[in-house]
């Protein structure tokens, strides 16, 4: 711990009052950390004060906040600044004996830390100290979704993956910070992802509200992933809208697809959904779109169903990560409307494709039905958390 002590004494020679006050000019960096700041003041009336900062040294543990406390006197004011010249924000105590900062001490870091102190008389001094944080022996990094200023469908949520595990998941959740126009009700809740990695979504209660504005704040640089994870070195935001309420309706046994926009069906559409009886068979429950890719090739080896077709596909919209697509099929043109022959997407005519494509973004809800598919879309694989009850939904949240 750095230690500051501002000391008065009724008879100190100038001489003692010049040595004491050299370590000041040598603590005033944050180069030399840990060393102690002295100070002399010439009133007889004066108790000593003593101002401590931790953490304090060359390589100190970064993931703490800042802490100065006096003894014998108050604070007046406290800054804590790092090498870029940002401030680190902090609240006093009431009766002015300590301060700590709002957030951590990130990795990597050199600080300095200037406190202004009272006496018991109303004596006024200031003293600074500096400390340096160990550097990151791993960093975490964070894939998030939505991207900043779109706008989304209903049953759009907020999703973060990270490249590296996450064990200290309740403290990582702290840092989450979701605002909304209208006070949405929801969960964060922790997923395994479909590539694997740890992954924490946020989704309403029931889908969102047309308009709600959404701002996320995750406030992660200086918390620490726990083992094998790393540190997170900065923080990361988002803010978007919620589109029009659309429903994508998809009932595989009708073999028909209806659009439906705030209550109002806008348009039927006969599709072709997966193969009954085997791997080709579509998943149902409620996926969402995730993105609207275009053109793209489809590969049937990337999906596990041996070399069934390699093709270029119009009007590709992705709804999980195992490879389930709306798009056009106009190969399958006999069947649409009469049943499902698909290697497992929701095929449509060109026509057909090119419309639905133009109407629907990402993060409208798709509710498939069926009696013959290879089960409910899991949470991981796309966004599949609409697939679990509201209270099943909060359990896989850290902080419950």
């Amino acid at each position: 711990m750095s230690r500051i002590r501002v000391l008065a004494h009724a008879r100190v020679r100038a001489a003692v009052v010049a040595a004491l006050l050299a370590p000041l000019a040598a603590c005033s960096s944050p180069a030399s950390p840990g060393a102690p700041v002295t100070q002399v003041t010439p009133s007889p009336d004066d108790r000593p004060v003593t101002v401590t900062v931790t953490p304090a040294g060359a390589k100190a543990r970064a993931g703490e906040p800042v802490r100065v406390t006096a003894t014998g006197g108050r604070l007046t004011s406290v800054t804590v600044t790092d090498g870029k010249g940002h401030q680190l924000a902090g609240q006093a105590s009431a009766d002015g004996r300590s301060w700590v900062s709002d957030r951590k001490a990130v990795p990597g870091t050199a600080y300095t830390v200037k406190a202004a102190t009272r006496t018991a008389v109303g004596t006024a001094r200031s003293a600074e100290a500096g400390f340096t944080t160990a550097p990151a022996d791993r960093v975490n990094k964070v894939d998030w979704r939505p991207g900043t200023g779109s706008t989304v469908g209903v049953a759009q949520p907020i999703s973060l993956v990270f490249d590296h595990p996450v064990k200290n998941r309740a403290e990582v959740e702290k840092q989450l910070r979701i605002t909304t126009s209208n006070d949405t009700e929801g969960s964060w809740g922790w997923i395994r992802d479909w590539s694997g990695r740890d992954r924490v979504d946020w989704r309403p209660r029931t889908y969102w509200k047309p308009g709600t504005e959404v701002t996320l704040k995750a406030e992660l640089n200086g918390t620490d992933s726990g083992p094998a994870g790393g540190w997170f070195v900065r923080d990361y935001t988002t803010a978007f809208t919620i589109g029009a309420r659309q429903i994508v309706e998809v009932d595989l046994d009708r073999h028909r697809l209806s659009l439906v926009r705030d209550g109002r069906t806008v348009r039927r559409i006969p599709v072709s959904g997966g193969t009954p009886g085997g791997d080709k068979r579509s998943w149902r429950g409620t996926a969402v779109l995730m993105a609207k890719e275009g053109t793209i090739n489809m590969n049937s080896e990337t999906v596990g169903l041996g070399d069934a077709y390699d093709k270029m596909v119009d009007h590709s919209m992705r709804l999980t990560w195992s490879g389930m697509y709306a798009h056009a099929a106009p190969w399958n043109a006999k069947y649409f409307g009469r049943s499902n022959q698909s290697s497992g997407c929701i095929g449509m005519s060109d026509a057909d494709a090119a419309w639905f494509y133009a109407q629907v973004r990402p993060g409208d809800p798709f509710e498939i039905t069926g009696k013959d598919t290879k089960g409910v879309v899991d949470p991981g694989n796309g966004f599949g958390a609409w697939n679990l009850s509201w209270a099943a939904w909060q359990q896989r949240s850290a902080l419950r």
